[in-house]
This record gives structure tokens, sequence and C-alpha cells, in this order.
């Protein structure tokens, strides 16, 4: 996903969203007539006339029936407060659906960043192999890793300024695409036929290499899902009518490629793409350098794409918190440095292992299709929790689960032809969800809470107690209760068994995760005047849990409206007016493998202990500073076992 200056002004529909949404939403989907017809090719070298006209068919009414169907007209109106996504819908749907969705969500996104590795690859090699045609001797591979090195390093400055080009640069891509097409069209006339589906159909019943047809068919509409994922970029309508512009040029550079294949049977070498043999030898190097800038388009909505999921999956749960930098001033542009990183390092191995666009095609789409499915389950859920008719949502069930099924199986011929690299990093990101996310749910399991008014005399006896030294002006803790009026117990313990704490003011800070992707807002409620507060934020899943930023906002509202006095609590700079400090307290919970009484717990417990490696600490997390952070660890009580009892022996006084 690119970002974009104005988000409000880009999602209204006008000429300049439209334009805006041509660079942000098409450039995976638009980049794939530099594969697919070779792909085609290569799927039947012995083919004829009605085996063009066939793959033809396939690869209009695949655009048709899965992207301007599907993802047009079904999913970009099933938007979470205008956020679309297999996360946002997951979010949409998930508290009145089964409890088993949050697979379906994980596997989807696991197979969509899987895919971004694979896509910005791929794009990028097939455009510089067009070099090829101009100088054999061309070094495809040391120039693809430069590009994509340098795309990665432009990451951590932010994309905002190349961002605004990327639609005038797409609109003449496709004007181009549309017009090379349009030209060759006269070849063969015939080739027309293509848009009468008896041909899609026939070819496939009748072709023994029908699985590596589909194979290479679907490929055409492998940016369908970013098409999904970028509504709330670019707003409904910008995307549907931008779609037909774009559509119409697709299928005039198919049909201009394949009338061209028909005009040169028996002359096509294996190396030879048709995408650049229906470019004039004076317009090539041009064609190639647009290919390029189509190429860099694609791979960074990938790229920024896979740094909104796992944002997301941060605060579904779904991944361990991660250093957030926000390098540009733009709304929901973010930027994640150990994401950047492993993407790039991703890119390189296989660019490195497949070498060639024909190898990684091999690779590719197989963990697209993966994804597609699952949104179609997801958005089944979501049309019966919706109450439409069962007379539409049975239809599109069989359909497309049909559809993405045969696509599926298609794809799995490919998997030890370079299909396993894609699963095998789907596989990983899977894991690596699927545990975090059960293992959140055993840790909060076992928290224990009480009545929060059973301890307010103490706390503010704490208070007033001067033989206790001050522990600071204000102390705030990090919340686990969803309910005011409880108070977890190891929030209990810090403040009055560990090292009593006072305080002029206690502090509860909680967040509180919505499933809805851009909320930001708080309740203040004192729970004893002028000593114990609780503050509850309320924040979507595509904002940052930044803690010290918010408190200090919610205060200098509180103070603004005369519900809070600042000022420091020791005599000697409250004289002053100076304000007064400010502790955090974060307990971490340490899990104690002797603690467990169920096997499975430990090993997701065990597991957790690794992974957790991977994020930043909670306190980064929440972006609080250091100096003024003090963590408490405590035991995590899992099933707690009863041990051996251990026996006191009394001796005898004659001993």
């Amino acid at each position: 996903m690119a970002q974009i200056h104005n988000p409000s002004k880009v999602r209204r529909f006008s000429a300049i969203g439209l334009l805006v949404t041509l660079g942000i939403v098409f450039g995976d989907i638009g980049t794939s007539p530099l594969y697919v017809m070779k792909t085609i090719l290569h799927a039947n070298s012995t083919y004829d006339v009605n085996y063009i006209i066939g793959a033809l068919s396939c690869i209009i009414w695949t655009l048709t029936l899965q992207t301007s169907v599907k993802y047009v007209l079904i999913a970009l109106n099933a938007d979470n407060k205008g956020e679309g996504g297999i996360l946002a819908l997951y979010a949409l749907v998930r508290k009145r659906g089964r409890k088993w969705l949050y697979i379906i969500a994980i596997i989807g996104a696991s197979t969509l960043v899987a895919d971004g590795i694979i896509t910005p690859s791929i794009t990028v090699v097939s455009a510089i192999e067009g070099l090829s045609a101009i100088n054999t001797s061309t070094p495809i591979v040391p120039i693809s890793i430069a590009i994509i090195s340098v795309l990665f390093f432009i990451q951590q400055f932010g994309t905002s300024a190349i961002g605004k080009s990327f639609g005038p640069i797409m609109f003449f891509w496709f004007l181009m695409l549309g017009v090379l097409g349009g030209i060759h069209i006269s070849q063969f006339p015939a080739i027309l036929k293509a848009f009468n589906p008896y041909y899609a159909v026939h070819l496939l019943i009748t072709s023994p290499e029908w699985f590596l047809i589909l194979g290479a068919v679907f490929l055409c509409t492998t940016g369908a899902e970013a098409l999904y994922s970028d509504l709330g970029h670019c707003g409904k309508k910008n995307i549907t009518i931008a779609w037909i512009y774009v559509k119409v040029m697709l299928i005039l550079n198919y049909l201009g490629q394949g009338a061209w294949i028909v005009a040169h049977a028996g002359g096509i070498g294996p190396d030879v793409n048709p995408f650049y043999a229906i470019m004039p030898r004076g317009f090539l190097l041009f064609g190639i350098f647009m290919a390029t800038f189509a190429a860099v388009i694609a791979s960074q909505a990938l790229i920024s794409g896979s740094f909104t999921i796992f944002s997301e999956a941060m605060n579904l749960d779904f991944w361990p918190n991660l250093k957030v930098k926000y390098p540009t001033n733009v709304k929901g542009q973010v930027f994640i440095p150990s994401v950047n990183i492993v993407l790039y390092v991703s890119c390189m191995v296989t660019i490195l292992l497949f070498k060639t666009s024909g190898q990684m095609e091999a690779a590719y789409g197989l963990s697209i299709t993966i994804t597609m499915l699952m949104t179609t389950l997801l958005l089944t859920t979501y049309l019966r929790q919706k109450k439409v008719s069962l007379v539409f949502v049975i239809p599109f069930f069989i359909v497309f689960v049909s559809i993405e099924s045969c696509f599926l199986t298609a794809n799995m011929f490919k998997f030890m032809h370079g299909g396993w690299f894609t699963i095998l990093m789907a596989s990983i990101f899977f894991i690596v969800m699927f545990i975090w996310y059960h293992a959140l749910i055993i840790r909060r399991s076992r928290l224990q809470f009480h009545e929060i008014k059973n301890y307010f005399d103490i706390i503010s006896e704490i208070k007033a107690d001067t033989s206790i030294p001050k522990y600071a002006t204000n102390l705030v803790y990090v919340s686990r209760s969803d309910r005011a009026e409880l108070m977890e117990g190891k929030v209990v313990y810090s403040i009055i068994n560990k090292q009593p704490k006072r305080a002029d003011h206690y502090w509860l800070f909680h967040f509180e995760h919505l499933d809805e992707p851009n909320t930001l807002e708080y309740t203040f409620t004192p729970m004893i005047p002028n000593t114990l507060f609780r503050i509850n934020v309320r924040i979507g899943f595509r904002v940052q849990p930044y803690m010290t930023l918010y408190l200090r906002q919610i205060i200098e509202d509180l103070v603004k409206n005369n519900e809070f006095d600042i000022t420091s609590g020791y005599p000697s700079l409250r004289e002053k007016g100076i304000p007064g400090d400010f502790r955090f307290i974060v307990i971490h919970r340490i899990y104690y493998h002797s603690n467990s009484a169920s096997a499975v717990d430990n090993l997701i417990m065990n597991l957790y202990g690794i992974i957790k490696h991977l994020g930043v600490t909670e306190e980064k997390s929440l972006g609080l500073d250091t100096s003024n952070v003090t963590v408490e660890n405590v035991p995590l009580m899992i099933g707690h076992k009863e041990g051996q009892r251990i026996k006191r022996v009394f001796l005898d006084q004659g001993d």
C-alpha cells in the first residue's frame, strides 16, 4: 500500500482521487502482463490458435469473476469503518463469529505476507529481463538486486515524496499497455472470440495440462487482495471507477499479446517474452524503463502493505510488539525496521535462489490463492452476520470456493518446482501467530482481579503515611482489567506489599483494543478523590498504543478543565509551581516450567518465551521513557500443581 498525503481528500471521489488510486492500488495486478502470457506459453509448448484463445478467455473471465465480482462488487462493501483487508475483515466479524475464525485470519495474513516477499522479486526481475532483448549479456540478477536494495533502503525515510508521482506514472503505464495491445489485435481479429466463456471451459475440459494453464492464468489476478486492503486509503468509489479503466487496458494488452503469438506461431523462442515482443524496436528501451517503474511501484505497495499487516497483527494479538516508526506526517504511513530487514533478506534469497522470472513463476501464486480462499470464508461469515439472504450467500460461497479451490489445486502442482518456498515462508509466519495468540490467552486466563473498593482505605492511608518514603508524585500502573471496578492482584501486591509505594496520585492506565481501525478516545474515572484515577483508552487495531504520548495529552485536558492539579507534591517544588514527576510501573509475569500441569501449555509457553525475543519489551512498545520506568518481575501461575509438601521434624530434647 503506497502512502498518500491527504487520505480524506483521496478517499473522496474526484479526478485526483482516481489518479492517486491508480498509483496506490493497482501496481501488483498492473504488472501481471509482464509474465502471464509468457507463463501460459511455457504451460504448453505445442500450443495452437484454440489454446491461445481459450487461455485468453480464462484470463478475461478470471479478471471478471475473481476481481470485478468478488473484490470490487462484494468485498469493497465489507468495510470496517472504511478500512479493508483480511485482518480488518476478521476484526469486523470475530465478536459474533465462531472462535475458530482466528485460524482463517492468520492463515490468510501469513500467506499474504509470503506473497509480499515473492512479488517484488518477480516484478522487478521480469521488468529488467526486457534488457536481454537489447543485450543478451545484461546482468539481470545484479541489476535487480541493486533496485530492490535501493527500494528497501529508502523505506526508513518514508515514501510520501515519491508517492506523489505514482498515480501519473501508472496512468501512462496502463495507457501504454492498452495502446500496445490494441495495435496488435488487428494481426488476428479472431482473438476477440476470447470474450466467449465457451472457449475457456472447452480448453480446461479438453486439455490434459489444465492444471498448468490454471496456475498460469491465476497470475493475472494476484493483485486483487491488495485492492481490498487499500480500501481505507482510496475509498470504494475511486477503486471501482479506476478498475474499469485498468481492466480495459489489461484486457487489450492480453489480447494484443495473444494476437501477436498467433501471428508468429512456430517462430517464438523459449526465452521470448510476448510482452516485450509486441513493442516496436525503437520503443523497447522506453518500455523497459516504464516496466521497471511500474515494478517498483508494485513492490512499494506490497512492502507498505506488509508494514500495515504487521501493525494490525500486533494489536489483534497475533504478533509480538515490534518497534514502529512514523517517518513522515502522512496519516497511516508506518515503518517497521525489523519487518523491512526480513522482507529485504527474503527478497534477496528469492532472487539468488530462482534467478529468473520463469523460475519464480513456479513459486508465485500458491500462497495468495490461499489468502483469497480465506477471504472468501470470512466474507461468507460477514454476509451471514449482515442477514444477507441465503439465496445470495450460498451461490457466492459455492462459486468462489469452487473457483479458488480449482486455482489452489492447480497451483499445488507447482509445489515441488518452487511453491514450497512461499508455503515455507507462510508456515513460519503462521506458527509464530498461532503460538503468540494462544500464549496470550493462557496468560490472561491466569490473571487474578480484586474488587478495587476493598483497597480504597489502605491506599489512602499509604498516601498519608509519611513514615513511608515517597516513591513519586504520580505513580502510573499498566492495568489489565477491562472492568473499572476491578484491580489486578499483582498491582495491589506492588502498591501494598512489595515495598509499599507512597504517592500523591495513583493512576491505572488501561488499553481497550477495539475491532475498529482508527478509534482513539479515552474515559477518565476518579476512583478515590484526588488520589486514585483510572484511564481507559479505547484504541483501534491500526493505532499504536503509545502510553506516554496519550497520558500527556490526557493530563493536558484534565488540567485545562480544572480536574487535576499537576503541580508537584513536594512542598519546596510546589512553591515554585514545578510540575510533579511521573513514574511508571510495568509488571512482567515470568513463566516457570514447574507451575504448569499441562504439557500443551508448557510447550506453548516455552515457545512463547523464544518468540517474544522477536519483539521489543512492553515498556518500549508503550513508548515509555525507560529512565522513569520500574519493571517488577512476578511469577505467572499456570495451572499450578501442588508439589510434594515439606514435612517438619521435631528434635528430641536430648539431642
